[in-house]
């Protein structure tokens, strides 16, 4: 593990960020931006009160959006506790959205190694085709690095291949450094995305955060010619948000970039928003 902390300052973050979205979209690419970023969401329920009941209708939600027509496409996934990834995998069969499961004691990541294993273990013979997992900031804010960076490699095997997103929970993280190492270490331990939030804590997505995050995936890139996902995630709510998160993938990454192999939203309540939006423009 080969890894050197940086950081930028925080002006000039915001800066960057100011000119990058400076650049007001036309309101047809406003509209295909909202449609791609639709595509893109994991529509998720991560609460103790979820429900049988709960989890069926999100489910219907999620795979009956193409209904409504205008070019308005269905979700990438529906992102749920393991508990209900057999329900969700039976509800969404033949429709094309994956089951992603939060595992790997979400949302703290405070518990050993072999209790992670082992809920992980449980979500994919549950049938979960991604796994959404969370690093122990704990371990990290101690400077236990290299026992962060095994807990991914090991979970990383448990995943059997599938999708790994794996949450820094960058709110935690405190410094642009930290979001950077962290950002490294998941990536080199195997993750297919890094993810912002658990959605747990405030504050959770935040753009500083993200293009820290882009950064360290342009520059794997450059370096290899792979791809690595990045999913902004925590109170994510509003369309506008999700067109600026897009508009930042899209000019610092590529076009490239903006499809469910390489980008998600996190998000519970944004979809039915912008399928409010989108309809409204036809209406």
């Amino acid at each position: 593990m080969n890894i050197q902390p940086d950081s930028f300052s925080s002006s000039e973050l915001q800066q960057r960020i100011s000119k990058i979205l400076d650049v007001e979209l036309q309101e047809k690419e406003k509209s295909d931006a909202l449609r791609q970023a639709l595509g893109v969401i994991d529509l998720t329920t991560l609460e103790g009160s979820d429900t049988d009941e709960r989890i069926q209708n999100l489910c219907s939600r999620a795979r009956n959006f193409h209904t409504y027509g205008h070019g308005i496409p269905n979700i990438a996934a529906v992102c749920v506790y393991p508990v209900f990834v057999k329900l969700a995998k039976a509800e969404l069969r033949n429709s094309g959205v994956a089951v992603a499961s939060v595992a790997g004691a979400f949302p703290s990541g405070q518990s050993p190694i072999s209790v992670k294993l082992a809920e992980i273990k449980y979500a994919v013979d549950q049938g979960a085709e991604e796994i959404d997992m969370v690093i122990s900031r704990g371990l990290f804010l101690e400077g236990r690095h290299e026992q962060v960076f095994n807990e991914i490699l090991a979970i990383r095997k448990a995943t059997k291949g599938l999708y790994l997103k794996v949450i820094l929970e960058t709110g935690e993280l405190i410094t642009e450094g930290n979001i950077r190492l962290a950002s490294e270490m998941a990536i080199q331990a195997g993750a297919d995305f890094i993810k912002t939030s658990t959605g747990k804590i405030t504050p959770a997505a935040t753009e500083e955060a993200v293009l820290v995050m882009i950064d360290v995936i342009k520059e794997y890139h450059n370096r290899t010619g792979k791809k690595i996902g990045l999913k902004p995630a925590g109170g994510i709510s509003e369309p506008e948000q999700a067109l600026r998160y897009f508009q930042l993938i899209q000019h610092e990454l590529g076009a490239e970039w903006i499809n469910k192999d390489y980008f998600r939203l996190g998000a519970s309540r944004l979809a039915d928003k912008i399928i409010k939006l989108l309809l409204d423009e036809t209406a």
